[in-house]
């Protein structure tokens, strides 16, 4: 058996901070446009951060503006709560407080104080709560 190489072992130390398959991540100045299915972002694609999101889409912008601040406009009829988690530039993953992400074409706007390398979200969750998590 051959020993393990020094970057083999070092990605097995990172792998519990790298993101599940299901996670959409997104760096700062990136805009990203998905749909939900399963509770988890599916076809997602780069986009400008003006580009409408289809009926039943949902476009994600991360910016850096006062720390980590995440836009996200849900054009489906549905409401979902979900997952965000701060990616440092350490690596090290911090799960953020979100909000309610509401339906019909309107606006979720988060920040943190946290400058993040990456903000990823996942496990959304349909709801007809407005309320902060």
């Amino acid at each position: 058996m051959k020993p393990i190489q020094p970057l083999a072992a070092i990605l097995l130390l990172a792998a519990p901070a790298l993101a599940r398959a299901q996670d959409l991540t997104a760096q700062p100045g990136e805009s990203w446009l998905f749909r939900v299915a399963k509770g988890q972002p599916v076809a997602a694609r780069r986009v400008q951060p003006t580009t409408p999101p289809a009926p039943g889409e949902i476009r994600l912008t991360v910016k850096r503006m006062m720390g980590t601040t995440v836009t996200l406009l849900n054009n489906s009829a549905q409401a979902y709560t979900y997952r965000a988690t701060l990616v440092g530039a350490d690596g090290k993953a911090i799960t953020a407080r979100s909000c309610v992400l509401p339906a019909n074409n309107r606006l979720a706007m988060e920040s943190w104080p946290q400058v993040a390398a990456a903000v990823r979200i996942a496990d959304f969750k349909p709801t007809r709560d407005s309320s902060c998590r």
